[in-house]
């Protein structure tokens, strides 16, 4: 079918270690690996993408727009709650957003309640841990096959 891009903001890189309680065990590469298994096999191709700098997701999200990509599937990390400059490129690109959070941010800091994102995304997943992923996928290729 197509290209979805898969994009994991600051600190997702230490899934796995950082705050089970909240992130759950699974490392970022495995939780990659069972989403690249559920795209395949809706004949979809995932190109996964993890930085800890707000420019390298802008870039890859522009990447995106320009490259063919039938949607992503975004957890900005703490960028979410104040990166004006990555709400500004989702809404530059025509390309669907699905916005994918581990944890159930309303139920924790205050903080962590507002997403500057989520607005100029086509939906949100909150709290549904490493399965808040496969959900986001399964909700962009039903949105590239014109199913919602």
């Amino acid at each position: 079918m197509g290209k979805i891009m898969l994009i994991n903001g600051p600190n997702l890189n230490m899934l796995g270690k950082r705050e089970p309680d909240h992130y759950g065990s699974k490392t970022l590469l495995d939780i990659e690996k069972e989403v690249a298994i559920l795209a395949s096999s809706l004949g979809h191709e995932l190109e996964c993408i993890q930085s800890n700098h707000e420019g390298v997701i802008i870039d890859q999200i522009h990447k995106s727009g320009s490259s063919g990509f039938g949607g992503i599937i975004l957890n900005p990390g703490a960028f979410t709650h104040y990166s004006y400059a990555i709400r500004d490129a989702i809404s530059s690109i025509n390309t669907p957003v699905i916005e994918v959070h581990l944890s159930n941010v309303h139920a924790r800091e205050s903080f962590r309640h507002t997403s500057v994102t989520a607005a100029v995304t086509k939906g949100q997943i909150v709290g549904l841990g490493d399965y808040g992923y496969q959900l986001a996928l399964l909700a962009l290729d039903r949105i590239i096959r014109g199913i919602h």
